[in-house]
């Protein structure tokens, strides 16, 4: 990727906010030296591990980063031999406890199930030592300082220098406090010089103290003297400092030697924490810019929705939608000063140069861009007055340099392309250079301000003109980008806005030749056509979604009532069985008693008369389970095709479609269409079976099913409901082939069709056709 291109569409600057959310001075490294991938496979890892410190930045809020330091000075010292100061030495330690901190917040993660397949192999890839850190941590403070319980030794001699130090500073506090210190000492103090306790005295009264002078004021006055008394007590001190010394120093060594012998194993935690620290460097700046992961391609092809420049500000930036390399490889935006034309150039590069980066990009979800071995940018100051020929030939150098490298796997930005001379020849010139990058394959976006090339989208396939929307109401840019429709100039409305008559404008506009009228009034039909079916688009999506909220409510509703309606039935069956059972309890105590009367008094009273009433009692009880009865029906006829059924948890009737799983069934039940399992289905009746005719008549006459469906025209969803149908009508004419027709167009209606035919159980496969098919206008559909 070329430097000057980063310099032109100001990825430097996008570094340097980066560098701004690294937690450490390796993450900034990181950052500092960031440059965009080329590989496809390096593009897709780079964007899956920012989205997955992403994920974790969602679910906990951070990542515990603190206390990493770059301490590969520290290690190569060492490795040579070399002592490291207690500093130094801390450094080392606060490392080894960050990798101790974020493997257990990895640990965590994974408890609670997050997967992080990136995140987690860096963590197991990174030696443990946490012996080093406590060796490091009970021999020196944070602070630096080497602490008493180092070693035995330094114990010793730092108890013997207090108690030697508390000896000199008693016998210098009682000179002190002695009758005559006033009037001797400068101040009544026990102050340090040279390392050595003195007493500040008098100039006069230097030889009532004798010992060493050690220093004197500036004034010269007062004598900082280590009295005699206290000389031998000072030399001892100083013994003792040289052992305390000596022995930290040796400590020194001992850790720096533990740190040599596990080089390799630090060098692995510091390349592994920086690449931590910057994974989620990036995702902090992502959520800066509330980016989103894109999805990556190597074909080329641009769908941004949505998509801003992330220098500006997410509330004065304008989102527009932009796309590329599939129905089209080539954008020309034209149009006047200030409307955004360059914006627009430097967001396509930009994000393409964030994503190459595995940067999030600002734009909405299922936003996807192509990986470029090369990114060109010929962009100048169009907000510049003078053009001289200085600049055309500064420009014209970049554009030949580009032309010498630009091959298919290049994405190229023309800013004002033919600029900066005579506006005849200059306009020739774009439009030869366009057609020479077009046809090296390259993905290119121009802007303009030439009128000839408004028609050149027209007059070549693979390109398309653009423009960014004007209000000449408000005399202001809207900055929203308008695919297909070319830029107008607006200078006679901006004029007229402005209060310049309408005679000179008649008479200016009488010397537009007809052509321009022509082109401008076109221009015009097609951005109010542009408008009205935005503004209708945006109303049928409106009504799509209040029509799929009400089906799902009249959905949810039928089923409450027919679970309600089944509970009010089961409670009544509930009731009238308590009802029978008390009844046949009755019963049973009558024909016992009636028993007892025969047996008693010899009644005429048959026992087959009694079983009799007592089976007519049993046979009034009524049963719940009365699907299984129904069921068993259902069972008796073999449900196919085409039936007209009742389903009876609804109580409704209709037609059985297809049989979708073992013991399930799909129904149509006036506009509903859904799934019911085969016992809760009973039959009612079937159509008579046509007598089957040969295959060429069945074809021909009975279904008149034409080879091919010509969708063009067609409104998207009227669109969809033709292929079902046709597809339906081709599989009952037992066609093995056929062809539909749905046309080059936006792409919208062939991607819907061929996601429809890749979900439909009886197509084999699809393809486009071949070039004397129709090509990519038609899609061919193969039945199993």
């Amino acid at each position: 990727m070329e430097g000057k291109s980063l310099k032109t569409l100001e990825f430097y600057k996008i570094r340097e906010q980066l560098m701004s959310f690294a937690s450490s001075s390796l993450g900034r490294e990181r950052a500092e030296s960031l440059v965009p991938a080329t590989s496809l496979e390096d593009v897709i890892t780079l964007q899956e591990e920012t989205d997955e410190a992403a994920t974790v930045l969602r679910l906990k809020g951070h990542a515990p980063l603190g206390g990493i330091f770059n301490i590969r000075p520290q290690l190569k010292r060492a490795e040579i031999g070399g002592m490291l100061n207690a500093s130094e030495l801390v450094e080392v330690a606060s490392t080894i406890y960050a990798s101790r901190m974020i493997r257990a917040f990895e640990e965590q993660l994974s408890e609670e199930g997050v997967d992080l397949p990136i995140f987690h192999g860096l963590i197991s890839e990174m030696p443990i030592l946490t012996g080093l850190e406590h060796e490091i941590k009970q021999s020196i403070d944070d602070n630096g300082e080497i602490l008493d319980g180092a070693s035995p030794a330094l114990r010793s001699i730092r108890s013997q220098r207090r108690l030697t130090e508390g000896r000199v500073r008693e016998k210098l506090e009682s000179m002190v406090r002695s009758r005559n210190a006033q009037k001797m000492l400068s101040d009544a103090i026990v102050t340090i010089r040279n390392d050595r306790y003195v007493l500040p005295v008098k100039q006069e009264y230097r030889g009532h103290y004798g010992g060493i002078v050690h220093d004197q004021s500036s004034s010269g006055q007062t004598l900082f003297i280590e009295p005699e008394s206290v000389v031998q007590l000072n030399n001892s001190l100083r013994e003792l400092r040289v052992k305390e010394q000596t022995e930290i120093e040796k400590i020194l060594l001992e850790l720096s030697g533990r740190v040599s012998e596990v080089t390799e194993d630090l060098s692995v935690i510091i390349n592994h924490l920086a690449h931590i620290d910057f994974m989620f460097t990036k995702a902090k700046y992502g959520r800066s810019i509330k980016g989103t992961k894109p999805s990556m391609n190597d074909k080329g092809r641009i769908k941004l929705f949505k998509a801003r420049h992330p220098l500006l500000g997410i509330e004065e930036a304008v989102a527009n939608d932009i796309f590329l390399g599939e129905d089209f490889t080539t954008i020309v935006i034209t149009g006047p000063n200030t409307g955004g034309k360059t914006v627009t150039l430097k967001t396509i590069g930009i994000c393409t140069l964030l994503a190459q980066a595995g940067l999030p990009i600002p734009a909405l979800d299922g936003s996807e861009l192509a990986v470029f071995q090369s990114v060109y940018a010929d962009i100048g100051d169009e907000q510049s007055i003078e053009q001289s020929l200085s600049t055309f030939s500064s420009h014209m150098v970049n554009i030949v340099d580009i032309l010498d490298k630009v091959d298919f796997q290049s994405l190229v930005l023309f800013d004002e392309l033919g600029a900066g001379t005579d506006p005849q020849e200059g306009a020739a010139l774009a439009i030869s250079i366009l057609d020479y990058v077009y046809k090296r394959g390259a993905r290119v976006v121009a802007t303009t301000h030439y009128p000839e090339l408004k028609a050149y989208g027209y007059n070549r396939e693979g390109v398309v003109n653009a423009s960014v929307e004007f209000d000449v109401e408000t005399l202001r840019p809207t900055y929203r980008l308008l695919l297909g429709v070319p830029g107008r100039s607006n200078a006679f409305e901006i004029s007229k806005r402005l209060g310049l008559s309408d005679d000179v404008i008649d008479y200016a506009k009488a010397h537009i030749g007809t052509d321009s009228k022509q082109v401008e009034n076109m221009i015009a039909s097609l951005e109010e056509s542009k408008r009205m079916a935005e503004k209708e688009r945006m109303e049928a999506n409106e009504l799509l979604k209040s029509a799929d909220k009400l089906h799902r409510d009249l959905q949810k509703q039928t089923v409450e009532y027919y679970e309600k309606k089944d509970e009010l039935v089961d409670k009544a069956k509930d009731k009238a069985i308590k009802i029978v059972e008390e009844a046949k309890r009755e019963a049973e105590e009558i024909i016992r008693e009636l028993r007892n009367l025969r047996i008693q008094k010899n009644a005429e009273v048959k026992e087959h008369e009694l079983i009799e009433a007592k089976k007519r009692l049993e046979d009034a009880t009524p049963t719940k389970n009365m699907k299984k009865t129904q069921a068993s029906r259902t069972d008796s006829k073999e449900l196919r095709p085409g039936d007209d059924v009742k389903v009876l948890s609804f109580g409704q009737k209709g037609v059985l479609l297809e049989k979708t799983g073992e013991a399930e069934w799909a129904v149509q039940m006036g506009i509903l269409k859904m799934k019911v399992e085969t016992k809760d289905i009973e039959f009612v009746s079937r159509k008579k079976e046509k007598v089957t005719k040969p295959l060429a008549t069945v074809k021909g006459k009975d279904y008149h099913v034409s080879l091919e469906l010509d969708l063009r025209g067609e409104r998207y969803d009227h669109a969809l409901n033709r292929v079902e149908k046709y597809i339906d009508d081709a599989l009952l004419a037992s066609y093995p082939r056929v062809s539909i027709i749905h046309g080059k167009g936006t792409g919208a209606l062939r991607k819907g069709v061929q996601e429809y035919l890749k979900n439909h159980r009886s197509v084999k496969s699809i393809r486009f056709g071949e070039a004397g098919e129709g090509g990519t206008g038609v899609t061919v559909v193969e039945f199993k």
